[in-house]
Parts: C-alpha cells; sequence; structure tokens
C-alpha cells in the first residue's frame, strides 16, 4: 500500500478533471501508475456556512482523526504545498462499490438495517446500510467529525475493506451530521469503539494542524458526548437528517 510520504513527495500527473465533483478534484496518478484524487484549495467553492479555503484541510483532518481513532477507513491521504494547482490533498483513489442497499420491505437481508422509506415505479423499498463492524466504526467516526455529507456514494467497499471518502465538509462547531447511517440510532454502541473513543482523546489535539481551536474543542466535546450517552445518536430534528441525492 501507498504511504503518505510518496503521495506528498512524488510527482502528480493529472488524467482529468472527476466530472461529478463541485471542487475542481483532479484524477491523477503517481510513479507506479497508481491512481490518486489531488483536490487543491484553489479549486474550492466557497460555502456559505464554511470558511473558504478550508476543506481541502478538512480532509486532511479526517484521514488524522480515521489515524487516531486506528479504524483504517479513510484512504492514505497526504497534504502538499505544491501541486499542479497549488496547495491541497492527495488521496489514494479507491475503486469499491457503494456500500448501501436497497431492497423490498420484506426482503432486507440479514446483517442490514432500515433506514428510510421509498417508493420506486416498481413499488416501495427501503433504503438500508449494514451493521457489521466497520459500518458501525464509520458511524462513530462520522460523528466526531461532525460529517455534513455522508452519502452512499461517500461509503465504499472494496476486497479489503469499507472507506469513506469525500471529507470536505466536517468538523464545524455546530452540530450538521447528515448521513445515510442512521438505521442504528439510540442502539448501544460496542464497548470496543467506546475505548478506542476514549484512547483517542489526547491524540485529537493533532487536529489543531488543521482546524481552528474552537473546531478541535467541538471534535473532543463530540467525543465525550458519545462516551457519555453511549448509545448512536438520533437526528435532532434541526438540521436535514439525510444527505441529496442519498447516493
Amino acid at each position: 500500500m501507498i504511504d503518505a510520504t510518496t503521495l506528498r513527495d512524488a510527482p502528480l500527473h493529472v488524467l482529468g478533471r472527476l466530472p461529478d465533483s463541485s471542487n475542481n478534484a483532479l484524477l491523477c496518478s503517481v510513479p507506479g501508475q497508481v491512481r490518486v484524487v489531488y483536490k487543491p484549495e484553489a479549486g474550492e467553492q466557497p460555502l456559505w456556512d464554511f470558511p473558504p479555503r478550508t476543506l481541502s484541510r478538512r480532509e486532511k483532518a479526517a484521514a488524522v482523526l480515521d489515524q487516531v481513532l486506528g479504524f483504517n477507513l479513510v484512504p492514505t491521504t497526504a497534504w502538499r504545498e505544491s501541486g499542479p494547482a497549488g496547495p491541497g490533498t492527495v488521496q489514494l483513489w479507491i475503486e469499491g462499490q457503494i456500500d448501501l442497499g436497497v431492497f423490498p420491505p420484506e426482503s432486507l437481508p440479514d446483517g442490514w438495517v432500515a433506514v428510510v422509506d421509498a417508493e420506486t415505479e416498481d413499488g416501495p423499498v427501503v433504503v438500508a446500510h449494514r451493521t457489521d463492524l466497520a459500518t458501525q466504526r464509520m458511524i462513530v467516526f462520522d460523528v466526531l467529525a461532525n460529517n455534513a455529507d455522508r452519502k452512499g456514494g461517500h461509503l465504499l467497499r472494496d476486497a479489503s475493506g469499507l472507506y469513506g471518502i469525500d471529507h470536505g465538509v466536517t468538523f464545524h462547531e455546530d452540530p450538521k451530521l447528515r448521513t445515510v447511517l442512521w438505521g442504528l440510532r439510540r442502539e448501544p454502541v460496542p464497548a470496543e469503539l467506546l475505548t478506542a473513543v476514549e484512547a483517542a482523546l489526547p491524540g485529537l489535539a493533532e487536529l489543531g494542524e488543521w482546524l481552528s481551536q474552537a473546531e478541535v474543542e467541538a471534535t473532543v466535546r463530540r467525543a465525550r458526548e458519545l462516551l457519555t450517552a453511549a448509545v448512536y445518536p438520533s437526528p435532532s430534528g434541526t438540521w436535514p437528517a439525510l444527505p441529496w441525492p442519498l447516493n
């Protein structure tokens, strides 16, 4: 597996712009024909609720949070001070399948839990996600990161495991959790995940290189609130709970 040092220092060859990206994300390769995603600061579109030119830094902060938790959910990510379009993040490309299911209501498989009902031309369905440990790690990660955009397309599974991508709208001070992973709301968080969160508390200070002090403090607060509640959160009712589109 390629390491962050290689992503930081290796020459980048631009292959093209990712067509669905709103922030000029570029598909590139590094020596060895390893594909990566390069997200330059200069390509970021302004958002009303996030400070300008901070989305790439939040991508790197998400990778730091994942490392501190020891969850291995975020693909290898590096910050580059120089690149074809200036400073930004470079992340290993994941060729995975969207890890979100759509099933007839009476045919929900074991190991999946419904999130929302929907209606299609062929009749009613439920949108569902898995309940395995990797998915529960992702839920915990998103709670701490205050992820405002966990859609199915940002939840990828390949032969090596589950990965989360596109973490530019994370770590806001205000509650903004918006996710397709609500199926376990109010269910107990496994003890091993609570242990991981508690062990990560001192390491959250490492986020200070990429976030404001207030954002770091809010992350610590969210971690402590999860440890106290020991259950997965529910939608607040004050903010849209689901991203759109779901995929």
